[in-house]
């Protein structure tokens, strides 16, 4: 097994240095930031806005859409498929940001040895 065969998360002391100094490193890190701070600030809004939507309009979230089935229980729902949309979406991105992270590594050790 050569140098650049090693798993990615096997490491050196000196490669991790040298990998967290490179701008390729520090660019994977902003496009992960550029997602992940407003995927996680649009989940936490979007979470706590149906008990602050109970509680500040009650005969809102009480409407009736079918049956017995009101606003708030539709709005409870949703949120399962806004969660799954959410790691679809992360999911799809992470395949991305693995295949960025494998070529950073890479690089780092060919400069390494």
């Amino acid at each position: 097994m050569t140098v650049t065969e090693r798993p990615h998360h096997h490491m050196t002391v000196e490669e991790w240095q040298r990998l967290e100094s490179s701008p390729e490193f520090q660019h994977l890190l902003a496009e992960k930031r550029r997602f992940v701070v407003p995927a996680t600030m649009f989940f936490i809004v979007y979470y706590f806005a149906l008990p602050v939507l109970v509680g500040y309009f009650p005969e809102l979230m009480e409407r009736r859409v079918a049956g017995k089935v009101n606003i708030a229980y539709v709005f409870a729902l949703s949120q399962f498929f806004m969660a799954w949309t959410l790691m679809y979406l992360y999911v799809v991105r992470a395949r991305r940001y693995d295949a960025m992270a494998a070529a950073i590594v890479d690089s780092v050790r060919r400069q390494v040895s």
